[in-house]
């Protein structure tokens, strides 16, 4: 799927900051939009005139500015780029996270929904696959630290197969615990087993590319929807109602 409009950069960004703001405060103003972008308040307003305009933002002077319907949709896309980048720029690429940050933002507004979605199916399979996980990623840091282009195969294989005979014994000493994601801790993330088919959540899920073995994190319970649940999933932060989130199972991670 094509990036859902042609908007620029530049309207991308004030789409996205309006969303945190309104995340944050339930509804944005100018000055929070200025404050947060680092521009002047004429900025602000004409950007906002123009996206009104272009239906994607309730606007009206000295009053609070909110996104619409299309305005969330599209808002919600470049979060979801940015986020996902700079996931990847951090956990893979091993960035520090204010040059991820700066990469991420440069970065989102070009970026396919193909691109967009290897990388999330990769991150995804580095973490749940034998070969890759945690070690992995910690080889990959000590070749950047090193410089050493000239890895040692038998060395390698070595640790590798070190490695499997260890996850081999957990997996028949130990049974990773399943449960509910309804019942998670904020912080607690694993991998999707299952969600209840014949549901309204599953058509929802399914529709933005979530199933079974997507990795799941739960972020927490906003004040104001305490019969909520914040999640990421793919990139996506979404908020599902403890009743559907009784209907997807998870395998936590350890």
């Amino acid at each position: 799927m094509a990036h859902l409009t042609a908007l620029s950069s530049n309207m991308e960004d004030y789409l996205e900051a309006i969303f945190h703001i309104s995340s944050e405060k339930q509804a944005a103003r100018a000055k929070d939009i200025a404050d947060r972008l680092k521009v002047n308040k004429s900025s602000v307003t004409g950007a906002l005139r123009s996206l009104s305009e272009k239906g994607f933002v309730n606007y009206a002077p000295y009053d609070i500015i909110t996104l619409t319907d299309q305005g969330k949709v599209l808002a919600e896309d470049v979060v979801r780029r940015h986020e996902t980048l700079k996931d990847f720029f951090i956990k893979i690429l091993l960035l520090e996270e204010d040059e991820a940050e700066e990469a991420s933002c440069k970065i989102e507004h070009a970026i396919s929904d193909k691109i967009l979605n290897r990388i999330i199916n990769f991150v995804e399979f580095v973490e749940i696959c034998p070969r890759g996980g945690q070690e992995w990623i910690k080889g990959f840091r000590r070749h950047c630290e090193k410089g050493d282009t000239a890895i040692r195969c038998a060395d390698s294989i070595s640790l590798c197969l070190e490695d499997l005979k260890k996850r081999k014994d957990f997996i028949q000493n130990s049974l990773k615990e399943t449960v509910r994601l309804e019942e998670m801790d904020p912080g607690q993330r694993g991998k999707i087993l299952n969600i209840q088919e014949d549901s309204e959540i599953n058509n929802r899920l399914s529709g933005l590319g979530i199933a079974s073995g997507s990795i799941i994190e739960v972020e927490g319970q906003k004040k104001s929807q305490a019969d909520h649940i914040a999640v990421k999933v793919r990139g996506y932060h979404l908020s599902l109602r403890k009743n559907e989130a009784a209907k997807i199972s998870v395998e936590l991670y350890e």
